[in-house]
Parts: structure tokens; C-alpha cells; sequence
């Protein structure tokens, strides 16, 4: 298997962190990875039919409006959650968007789940492992199972984004719990990149500006 084989190309000393860790300092525990109150799998109660769950999940909207969900998080890496279990409409996957600043990483981390990163704009690569992985827009970054990762904007000048597919909520579902963060998200914005916030309007950045 090749070095590459993780990315898929398109046309165009460690501290003791995560669920388990010690106490965060004060910034940290307002972050979204950091909630300790996260819901990962809903409950379902009712009779055994669960006709009544089926009656609700009939009448939750089908079409989440992106410009009503908030990023969290920052200031060197965004997210934007579209669709996890504590929405109501989705028990198995989650879905987001993560926006990096220039030059900047994400935290390093290992869980269980698997996860595919379609990367929307930008240049970066992945370390997985200990390996590099290249990517650019039109990729698809894959990350297998119990694999220690990292994301890194390449661009110095150049934000980077990519929708993140996980089925995170089953294996959780199915008690396959272990995570662990090695490195937790920056704090600070690399030299360069300040003053950057998340682009809170898409563009389509995938097609010709003169059109087809």
C-alpha cells in the first residue's frame, strides 16, 4: 500500500488529554470538543412499537439550513456541526464542516470510528500514524479506524475547508468508546493569519467562474 493510498484524488511529549483527561483551563472547556455534556446516541423511549418515534422523526425538517448554524470553536480551526444525533433527525452519522486558517492544524487525536474528509478548498495534508498524506481541493481524505491523526493547512496564505462524514454515533452506540487527544487544537493563530475568521457563506469555490 503506498504512502498516498489514503487520499483519494478528484478530477480538479504528549500530555494525558481527552474524555479521560485532567481539568481543562478555562478557554478549552467552552469549545465544542470539549462539551462534557455532548449528546452522541438519543435516546428512544416509549412503547415497543415505537410508533411514536416514527410519527416525530416524520415530521423533523428535511433540509437543515447551513446560515442558521453557528461555527464554533477557532481561532486557528472552525467547525460548523450540520447533522449529529442531538439534532433528532440522525441517530448513526454526524456530519460537519471544518474551516482551518492559514497555515494552521487541527488537534491530534485516535478514535475507533472511521471518518472521510471531502476537501471543499484549499491545500493541506494529513499525518497519520506518523505519515503524510497530501490532499487539495476535490480530494477525499480517509481516516481508518484507531488511527492517531492530524490536519495541516499547507497554504500559508490560504484558508482550507472540508466536509467531514463520520459514523462516529454507532460506534459509540455499540460501546466502542476509547478516544484520546494527544495534542489539543491551538489556541493562537499561526504567524500570518490574523485577524481570520470562518467564511460564514459558502461560494463555489468546485466551479469555473465564466461557467460550463
Amino acid at each position: 500500500m503506498s504512502d498516498q493510498s489514503r487520499v483519494q484524488k478528484g478530477a480538479a511529549g504528549a500530555a494525558e488529554l481527552g474524555h479521560n483527561s485532567a481539568v481543562l483551563d478555562e478557554k478549552r472547556q467552552t469549545m465544542y470538543h470539549n462539551n462534557k455534556n455532548r449528546v452522541f446516541v438519543r435516546a428512544i423511549a416509549g412503547e415497543y412499537n415505537v410508533k411514536e418515534e416514527l410519527t416525530r422523526l416524520r415530521s423533523v425538517p428535511r433540509v437543515r439550513k447551513a446560515s442558521e448554524i453557528p461555527f464554533v470553536d477557532g481561532p486557528a480551526c472552525f467547525s460548523r456541526h450540520f447533522v449529529e444525533p442531538k439534532d433528532g433527525i440522525t441517530q448513526t452519522f454526524h456530519m460537519h464542516l471544518e474551516e482551518y486558517a492559514p497555515g494552521a492544524k487541527s488537534q491530534k487525536h485516535g478514535h475507533v470510528n472511521e471518518a472521510a474528509f471531502y476537501i471543499l478548498d484549499g491545500t493541506g495534508y494529513e499525518i497519520h500514524d506518523g505519515v503524510r498524506y497530501d490532499w487539495k481541493a476535490g480530494d477525499i481524505a480517509i481516516v481508518h479506524n484507531n488511527c492517531v491523526h492530524q490536519h495541516f493547512n499547507a497554504d500559508p496564505k490560504k484558508p482550507a475547508r472540508a466536509l467531514v462524514i463520520k459514523t462516529k454515533p454507532m460506534y459509540l452506540f455499540l460501546n466502542m468508546l476509547f478516544q484520546k487527544t494527544v495534542e489539543e487544537r491551538p489556541l493562537e493563530l499561526p504567524p500570518g493569519a490574523e485577524g481570520f475568521t470562518a467564511r460564514e457563506q459558502d461560494e463555489n469555490f468546485n466551479h469555473p467562474k465564466e461557467g460550463y
